[in-house]
């Protein structure tokens, strides 16, 4: 094959993989007609769900799967009581979007079915749509377990992996047979990357998984989170899961009340301990450690972003809970039953936030709990997440990614022009 073949092939080639790294995981977008008509876009319209006849008031949406299918032998959850009046106020007995009076509209394209924006400090709730709607938590009740063990559990205690952590269903950091991590890493795990295997890991050491759940079931029970029944410590679902928009703003509150959670939540990268090579498996070697980062995406692309937790499950769909801050004031936004259309959890809720942000300081529609733990009382200072390692909070203008992008984007022509040139000139010194 010709020297300028094969430079143009390897230019295209070269070009074709810069373009689509830079456009990889970019959102939908309007592709003009070449035909004169109007613009088409990549994706169906979406229309946010209608909550006013108060559909999920008693329990979630029906499953779509066997997952929620008691075990042999155990019973069928019975429906959690709905109490009355409504936890946290009047409004909050209401089912549709719920706003101060004289407010903007709330912001398009929110996807999720039920949502709140509430204040981390003192607990007002400026703004909320189904908030003690039922929904399915997927891995934001590991919130829930975070609080029982970072309460209850040595977090320099040294945990050997087991093949049952490695082989538990759902979203895995990578524990290993024989592996050793303190509780502290397992933390790091659990919150950071929503390792089920560190939450399984973790339960063990509570008694077990029925253990576990009782544990986190009493937490939410004392912190009025009456809509939240905990099915699997690490938010697969099971037999009677449930939560609230609400409920999952409450619980959030009170973790955000222990200093290592708060700062977990805001760590971006640490390195993970790898574990032995197994041998029952041939020629198995060594599994060498590995950086974790956060999968929080409104902590990178956020101003102000101090953490958070995401979620999923084929029912419960995107689920998340975060915080920022911003002139003072820090507020914590929840998402239940959300998509990612029309933008993605993380937009939808950097969207309520930046309405949460703007309204006025005194706007209130509801009250998170004052009796329970004392996390959620006014006069304890909740933990703040820690500054990064350079001293700066997080404030990205643009983002994460984004100037990579650019300079891919701008890189990939220059270098696929190099190349051509470079082919054009071997070509001619061989002819």
């Amino acid at each position: 094959m010709r020297i300028r073949e094969v430079g143009l092939r390897a230019a295209c080639l070269l070009g074709a993989a810069v373009t689509v790294t830079a456009l990889a995981g970019a959102p939908a977008f309007a592709v003009p007609a070449t035909d004169g008509g109007s613009s088409t876009t990549t994706t169906p319209p979406f229309t946010t769900p209608n909550t006013d006849d108060c559909p999920q008031k008693t329990q979630p949406p029906a499953p779509i799967d066997t997952s929620e299918v008691p075990a042999p032998g155990e019973p069928t959850p019975t429906q959690l009581p709905v109490p009355s009046p409504a936890v946290g106020g009047q409004r909050m007995g209401d089912c549709g979007v719920i706003v101060p009076d004289g407010v903007p509209p709330v912001p398009a394209e929110i996807s999720a079915t039920a949502w709140m924006v509430s204040d981390l400090d003192t607990g007002r709730v400026l703004a909320a749509k189904d908030p003690h709607g039922r929904y399915r938590p997927a891995s934001t009740i590991k919130v829930a377990l975070a609080i029982v063990a970072l309460r209850s559990l040595d977090l320099d205690k040294v945990v050997v992996g087991t093949q049952a952590d490695a082989d538990v269903d759902g979203t895995r950091v990578g524990i290993g047979p024989g592996g050793r991590y303190t509780n502290r890493q397992l933390m790091q795990a659990l919150i950071m990357c929503s390792g089920n295997d560190a939450a399984h890991a973790i339960a063990t050491q509570l008694g077990g998984d029925k253990a576990a759940v009782a544990k986190m079931n009493e937490v939410a029970k004392s912190l009025r989170a009456l809509d939240t029944r905990a099915a699997t410590p690490s938010g697969l679902d099971g037999p009677g899961m449930s939560t609230s928009a609400y409920d999952l703003s409450v619980l959030f509150r009170e973790a955000m009340n222990i200093p290592l959670f708060a700062e977990l939540i805001h760590t971006e990268q640490v390195d993970f301990p790898g574990f032995p090579a197994d041998p029952k498996i041939p020629d198995d070697k060594d599994h060498p450690g590995f950086p974790i980062a956060n999968d929080n995406q409104l902590l990178y692309n956020y101003a102000g972003a101090i953490g958070g937790k995401t979620g999923f499950t084929d029912d419960a769909r995107q689920t998340f809970v975060a915080a920022a801050e911003r002139d003072g004031h820090r507020l914590v936004v929840t998402l239940l039953k959300a998509d990612v259309r029309p933008i993605r959890p993380w937009e939808q809720a950097a969207r309520l936030l930046d309405y949460g942000f703007a309204l006025d300081t005194q706007a209130r529609i509801g009250k998170l709990p004052e009796s329970g733990s004392e996390a959620v009382q006014p006069s304890v200072p909740l933990a703040s997440p820690p500054p990064r390692a350079d001293g700066t909070r997080a404030d990205p203008v643009q983002p994460a990614h984004q100037g990579a992008r650019i300079a891919t984007l701008i890189g990939g022509p220059v270098l696929v022009l190099v190349l051509l040139l470079w082919a054009r000139r071997a070509f001619r010194r061989r002819r």
